[in-house]
């Protein structure tokens, strides 16, 4: 159910779509003679958008996510390697067999990276189809052809295809694992995403070195006009305000301890 519900209130929240409703309910209120009414919806819909597009506000908000857990030095010893899906375009890859990487690809090219650094280490793939409508193919499905394409032996391969969110990806991959004491896990995931990972796989009892990649930021953007391509800072302020919308979730429902996890907890 918490699945479901995510999916459909994001669906209202994320800035362009609240941005088309509230220019919808302008002009509803328009034709109503709610001439008050419309001005508001007009204008909130043109801030949302001009806020998202035109400005950094989404790198603002993006990058304390992405510092929050610097990447450390790479251990001596590595027992095994969770990615966690989401970069990996699985509608397309569904359907032409092939595989496709998106904006967060960088997790998969990690993975095969890491998993050449250290050749007897496990590599985890977690996560499983998670379109709501229409089909689409899980990463732990896709992974496997272009990691043993790059390299790895298939036999290193551990996929974990039933996950469709953050908090499944953790308990699942630890159900199937069960790690021993003293193991050495990396965890990869988008370095915006590691505060919410990290946080919910010592939760489930799965200790991980936290490997953050796919950064988006500088950290030097500051607050300014027309720095990056309309569609691009569109992109990064959804991603912002869904990473932040999550971890309240996740923390409002008891699934995290606390609304910004970091090093220390």
């Amino acid at each position: 159910m918490f699945f479901y519900v995510s999916k459909v209130l994001w669906l209202f929240v994320q800035p362009l779509n609240l941005a088309i409703i509230l220019l919808l309910a302008g002009l509803l209120a328009a034709l109503v003679g709610r001439k008050r009414l419309f001005a508001t919806g007009s204008v909130l819909a043109f801030l949302v958008l001009a806020m998202s597009a035109w400005t950094s506000l989404g790198a603002v908000m993006l990058n304390p996510l992405e510092e929050r857990f610097p990447k450390p030095p790479l251990p001596e010893r590595v027992d095994g390697i969770v990615v966690l899906g989401g970069g990996m375009d699985g509608a397309i890859n569904f359907v032409r067999g092939g595989y496709e990487l998106n904006a967060s690809g960088d997790r998969i090219v990690e993975a095969a990276v890491l998993a050449r650094r250290f050749p007897t280490a496990r590599v985890v793939i977690s996560g499983g189809p998670v379109a709501i409508i229409g089909e689409d193919e899980g990463d732990s499905t896709t992974a496997p052809r272009v990691l043993t394409a790059l390299g790895v032996a298939a036999d290193r391969l551990i996929l974990e295809d039933k996950s469709r969110n953050t908090y499944e990806n953790a308990v699942f991959t630890k159900r199937l694992i069960t790690p021993k004491p003293g193991e050495i896990w990396l965890l990869v995931t988008s370095a915006f995403h590691m505060p919410r990972a990290k946080a919910l796989f010592d939760r489930a009892g799965f200790p991980t070195v936290p490997w953050p990649v796919d950064y988006r930021t500088s950290g030097k953007e500051g607050i300014s006009l027309f720095r990056k391509s309309t569609n691009e800072a569109l992109q990064t302020t959804t991603i912002a305000i869904r990473e932040w919308i999550g971890l309240v979730a996740y923390w409002l429902s008891g699934r995290i301890d606390q609304p910004f996890p970091g090093p220390g907890g």
